[in-house]
């Protein structure tokens, strides 16, 4: 199925990236203390993408002759994330235990899938996955006898599709990805 449906946002998940770093010592930590991988929900996200273009002028010329592409950068919005107790140790740092230990504070890394719903065919879905998401800015507020809501800016390291398909007769529902072959030249 190309992206060519009208998707309805429904919500994301917020998980512990359990890597082989600093990070990833203290995820395995929390993961194994709550033996939960889990740690937010989140909804009202937005996501950009930024690539650095370069333009090459040839003299003589108003326009630019070519388009280079460079660097790519991943960021986004959560308008609402539901953290719990988990999340809210490791957004501290070590710093935010009972007994705090010395620096260094290491930054948690996540991992977060978007998903995104078909509702003229069920079954049909999208998503996005973004891997070694690091929160930048985060806010807590607090409302009288209203809803808790949190604000996060983040930026991420990759992103990628995942686009899921119902079969015609029914069942699960089956991945589809192009394949790309051959090297990129320069």
């Amino acid at each position: 199925m190309a992206m060519t449906n009208v998707f309805t946002g429904s919500n994301g998940t917020l998980t512990l990236a359990n890597e082989d770093t600093p990070e990833g010592q203290d995820a395995k930590n929390v993961i194994d203390l709550y033996e939960i991988q889990t740690v937010g929900r989140v909804s009202g996200v937005e996501i950009f993408v930024q690539t650095d273009l370069e333009e090459f002028h040839e003299i003589g010329r108003r326009h630019p002759t070519s388009l280079h592409p460079g660097n790519i950068h991943i960021s986004g919005k959560i308008g609402r994330a539901h953290i719990n107790g988990a999340l809210l140790f490791l957004l501290q740092g070590r710093g935010s235990s009972p007994t705090a230990i010395a620096e260094p504070y290491v930054q948690p890394t996540f991992n977060m899938v978007v998903n995104l719903n078909d509702p003229a065919v069920p079954g049909n879905s999208a998503g996005l996955e973004l891997k070694g998401v690091k929160l930048q800015n985060w806010s807590y507020s607090l409302p009288e006898e209203d809803f808790v809501m949190e604000n996060v800016t983040f930026k991420a390291l990759t992103i990628r599709v995942i686009d899921k398909e119902a079969p015609a007769g029914g069942g699960e529902a089956v991945a589809k990805a192009p394949s790309f072959s051959g090297s990129a030249t320069a």
